[in-house]
Formats: structure tokens, sequence, C-alpha cells
């Protein structure tokens, strides 16, 4: 097997490396008429964050301005890869026919006179994209089927809002714990802290939205609703791609005192991962441990480097918890 080329292992600046899909169509509605919209999501090889626009259409200037977009908020790159139109991985028959109307022999001269490569993968190759590929297929199967739920009820800037609210939820995943020096307070490194440099989330808007919001008469909670049901099913599919599959008839290592672990929860609001160490374990009789005592990470500490509070000690069952760095 080949090396990793350099733009995967180089540090480098957000998105200065990214890889281009397109996913949709999806419908929206202005006065009586339905129009067909289009996401344009980008990945980023360095950091793994997403950036996501809005295409009106499948056309060579939708594109360009989709790029444009994305250029103005992120700034410059040097490489942008993508497949082929006549390949994209799970494209409809429409989003296939449509891909090839469109000009690339005027897409790589914008490129160019902006001053970076834009790379198309060989036909019937995609799996020479797998970095981007991967990182796209789970966000693109859960957007098409929350936004399935008001098909034809949204207007173009509510699926705006939509689409960055689902990438403030992806970018605020954890993406390792190796780097972490102390294991009474963890905090994983995200995407989001690279792009903001901030160590805080931003929190939903407060109050509950249900279901009814969506034959409501307010965007903004049509569309907040739309949020919680993406963060709903992607913390889900995402929390289990990163847990260990257990077999009932191979024995497997039992959670130790010190070991990191992520807990699931139902009532945590978006953006928020709870971390823990394990401080003790209950073996039962067949010395197998079904439940551990563990303690929250707080990151609210005083000017001298204590605790404002006083560290929370609850018990949790071993299947609401995510191992992700064992003790040494």
């Amino acid at each position: 097997m080949a090396n990793l080329p350099s733009e995967r292992i180089d540090p480098s600046p957000p998105f200065t490396y990214s890889g281009m899909d397109v996913f949709g169509p999806f419908f929206t509605r202005q006065g009586r008429k339905s129009y067909k919209r289009y996401g344009l999501i980008f990945t980023c090889f360095c950091c793994r964050a997403i950036h996501i626009e809005m295409l009106d259409d499948m056309s060579t200037d939708a594109f360009i301005n989709g790029l444009r977009c994305f250029i103005a908020v992120r700034g410059a790159v040097n490489q942008i890869r993508c497949d082929q139109g006549t390949n994209f991985i799970g494209a409809k028959n429409e989003l296939t026919k449509a891909m090839e109307e469109i000009d690339t022999n005027r897409l790589v001269t914008f490129v160019a006179e902006k001053q970076f490569d834009f790379v198309f993968n060989a036909p019937h190759a995609s799996h020479t994209g797998g970095v981007w590929e991967r990182q796209i297929r789970t966000v693109r199967s859960v957007l098409r089927s929350t936004l399935s739920q008001s098909s034809g009820r949204l207007d173009d800037s509510s699926l705006r809002t939509f689409f960055y609210e689902a990438m403030a939820i992806v970018n605020s995943r954890p993406l390792t714990v190796d780097n972490l020096s102390d294991p009474c307070s963890p905090e994983p490194l995200t995407p989001n802290h690279l792009l903001t440099l901030k160590t805080t989330q931003a929190l939903p808007p407060p109050g509950k939205f249900v279901r009814e919001d969506l034959y409501g008469r307010k965007r903004w909670r049509h569309v907040q609703y739309l949020a919680e049901q993406f963060w709903g099913r992607w913390h889900k599919e995402y929390v289990s791609n990163i847990a260990t599959r257990q077999c009932w008839l191979s024995p497997r290592r039992n959670m130790q005192a010190g070991d990191i672990v992520l807990v699931k929860a139902a009532d945590l609001p978006r953006n928020e991962w709870r971390l823990a160490e394990v401080i003790e374990t209950v073996v039962d009789k067949d010395g197998l441990v079904r439940r551990v005592k563990i303690r929250f990470g707080d990151r609210n500490l005083g000017k001298d480097g204590k605790r404002l509070n006083k560290p929370s000690l609850v018990e949790r069952p071993v299947q609401k918890l995510v191992l992700l760095l064992e003790a040494h």
C-alpha cells in the first residue's frame, strides 16, 4: 500500500485541501411555486471539518457561486478534489443527468484564475476519494431523511439555515482523545476548535421543539425542529460507528478505573458531548463489569486551576458508555 498523500498528513490551515460532493435535490416553496435546490458539501482533509452551501440549480454558474461563497467564508484553498459528475456515490438518476450538463472547462478556467487546483477523479474510481466520500455519505443520508419530513414546506432561507445548523453539529464532534494530559478534566479536540478558535460551543435556542412546529407559521421553529431531528439521528449513527462492537461469545476487556468514556444520553442539548472518567467498577459474580461509577469532566476552573464545583459521581451501565481512552 502506498503512503498517504502529503495533504493528508502535513499540517495546514482548515480547508486548504478539500474534497467536494453534491447531494439533493430538495424541494423549496416560494409562494405557490416549488423549486429544486441542491447541497454543495466540502470536507477538509486535515481537520475533518465540513462546510455546506446551497445551490439554486446544477448549472456551472451556480457551482461557481457556491465555490465563491465557500472561499469567502473559509479563506483561500490550494486544491479541491471531487468525482466526475457521472459517478457521484449515491446520486440519483436525475442528479447524474444534471451533472452531465455542467461545463467542466468553464469550471476549471475559473479556479485556475483563482490560483488553486481543481482535480477530478478518474471515471468509475470513486474509491480514490474515500477520505471525503465516507465523511460525506453519513451526513448526506441523514440530511435527506430529515428533510423528507418537510418536503416542499421550506423556503430558501430556511433550507440554508438548516444546512448551517447541520454543519455546526457535525463540526462539534470529538476528533481524538489521545492528547488529553489531565484525565480529570477531559475535553476532546473538535473541528470547531480549529475553525473558531473558541472553547465554548454554541447552544441551541431555548424551548422545546415538537413535530407540530413543521406545520406552524414560525419558520425558525420549523428549522430548529429539523435540526433537533438531525442531531438525534446523526449522533446515534456517529456513536455507533466509533463504539467497539461487543460479541457475546468472545470475551472482551472489562472497563477499569481510569478509563476515559463518552456518555450516551438522550437529554443532552445539541453540540454537547459528555466525557467522564471511570472511578470505580462493580464486578459481578461471573467476573464481568456491567456497572461503573464515573466522574464527569468539568471545564469550569478557577484562576488557580482548581475546580469551582464539586465533581459529581454517578453510576452508569457500560451499555451507555463508549470507551475512548484506556487506562495505562
